[in-house]
C-alpha cells in the first residue's frame, strides 16, 4: 500500500452540528498516512471550540469569514500531501475511502479519481435516512458531461497534488457552483480523471433545501458565469468543438427553464444562448406532444409555445387559489 501523505482540507464555517463525525470520519480511514487540515471561517458557533479539543490530530486555523472557496485555497497551501481530499465539514467520508483511491490513482496514473455517493437527508424532526446510492459512471468525454451538467460529490473525489497545482484554484468570487467550476479547471488544465465503482463518500441534505432552492437566483447566475468562463477558455484555445457547444448549450437552455422559476425575463436570453452555441438543437421532452409539435415548428416556435403556456399558468393560478379560498369561506358563512 502506498504511504504518500494525504491532506485533507475541510473549510468549516458554523457547522458545530456536523463537523465532529466529519472530522471522526477521516481519523477513522484505514490508510493512515494523513494530515487533517480544519480552517475554521469565522464561524459564531462552537465549531472552534470542537475543532481545538482534537488537539494535535488536526492542524487548523480560524481566518475572518471570507467565504468557502477562500478558506479551500488557504487550506491548499497550508497542506503538504501528495493527494489532496476536500471534505464539507457536514459531510463525511467511509473508512476505506482514501485507501481504495489512492491506490488506484497510483494504479491508473491518473491524475483525478470519483466514486459513487449517496446523500443523507434530514428533516426538521430530527428523521434522517440515507438514500439510493448515486451511481456516479465512467464518462467517456469528463469534459463534455461537466460542461452538459453532469456532477459528483466534492467528496467523492480525490487529487494528486499536481492536478490541483495545474488548475487555477477555487473561484473565490462565486458563491454558488464553486465545485463544478474548479472541477472544469482541473479538467481543462490537463488532468487525467477516472472512475472507481463504490460508494465511500456522503453528501447531508436537509429537507428538500438545496444551494439552487435556497436562492435560485444566486445559483442560476452563478452556474451562468462557470459556463461563460468554460466556453471563452475553449473559444480562446480554439478547442470549442461542436460536442462541447452542444454540452454548453443543453446547459443553457436547463439554465432558460430554471430562470421561468425566478425572472421570466432572463429565460429568452439563456434560450438565445443555446441557438448561438447550438443551431440546431433540439429539446428531447419526456412530454410526447412537446416532441411532435418541435418536429413540425421547430425548437425556437415550440419553446416560444411553452412560454406562452407557462405564462399563462403562472396568471392562473393565484386566480384559481383565490377562487379556492373564496369557496371555502363561503362553506363556513
Amino acid at each position: 500500500m502506498s504511504s504518500k501523505l494525504v491532506s485533507v482540507i475541510i473549510p468549516c464555517f458554523n457547522a458545530e452540528r456536523w463537523l465532529k463525525e466529519a472530522i471522526d470520519s477521516c481519523l477513522q480511514q484505514t490508510y493512515t498516512n494523513i494530515e487533517i487540515l480544519v480552517i475554521d471561517d469565522g464561524s459564531s458557533d462552537n465549531s472552534l471550540e470542537i475543532i481545538k479539543t482534537y488537539g494535535n490530530k488536526v492542524i487548523w486555523k480560524s481566518l475572518p469569514h471570507q467565504g468557502g472557496n477562500h478558506v479551500r485555497n488557504y487550506g491548499f497551501r497550508l497542506s503538504k500531501g501528495e493527494y489532496i481530499q476536500y471534505l464539507d465539514a457536514d459531510d463525511y467520508l467511509l473508512p476505506e475511502k482514501i485507501a481504495r483511491q489512492v491506490n488506484f490513482l497510483e494504479k491508473t496514473g491518473a491524475d483525478v479519481v470519483y466514486g459513487d455517493w449517496r446523500y443523507k437527508h434530514h428533516y426538521s424532526d430530527g428523521t434522517s435516512f440515507l438514500a439510493p446510492i448515486q451511481i456516479a459512471k465512467t464518462q467517456t468525454d469528463i469534459l463534455e458531461s461537466l460542461l452538459a451538467n453532469w456532477w459528483t460529490a466534492v467528496a467523492s473525489l480525490l487529487y494528486r497534488r499536481s492536478a490541483v497545482e495545474n488548475s487555477s484554484g477555487w473561484d473565490e468570487n462565486l458563491l454558488a457552483a464553486q465545485d463544478r467550476d474548479f472541477f472544469l479547471s482541473v479538467v481543462m488544465n490537463g488532468a487525467k480523471v477516472v472512475y472507481q465503482p463504490g460508494c465511500y463518500a456522503v453528501y447531508r441534505r436537509y429537507g428538500n433545501v438545496t444551494v439552487s432552492t435556497y436562492s435560485k437566483s444566486r445559483w442560476i447566475e452563478c452556474q451562468n458565469l462557470v459556463l461563460q468562463k468554460a466556453q471563452n477558455r475553449l473559444a480562446q484555445s480554439k478547442k470549442l468543438t461542436l460536442k462541447y457547444r452542444y454540452a454548453l448549450a443543453l446547459s443553457y437552455f436547463e439554465l432558460a427553464r430554471e430562470s421561468l422559476k425566478v425572472d421570466y425575463s432572463i429565460y429568452p436570453l439563456f434560450l438565445e444562448k443555446t441557438l448561438i452555441l447550438s443551431p440546431d438543437f433540439k429539446h428531447k421532452s419526456k412530454h410526447i406532444t412537446y416532441n411532435l409539435i418541435q418536429n413540425i415548428l421547430g425548437f425556437r416556435h415550440t419553446e416560444r409555445i411553452f412560454l406562452l403556456l407557462s405564462s399563462i399558468k403562472k396568471l392562473i393560478k393565484p386566480l384559481h387559489q383565490f377562487l379556492i379560498n373564496t369557496k371555502e369561506k363561503l362553506s363556513v358563512i
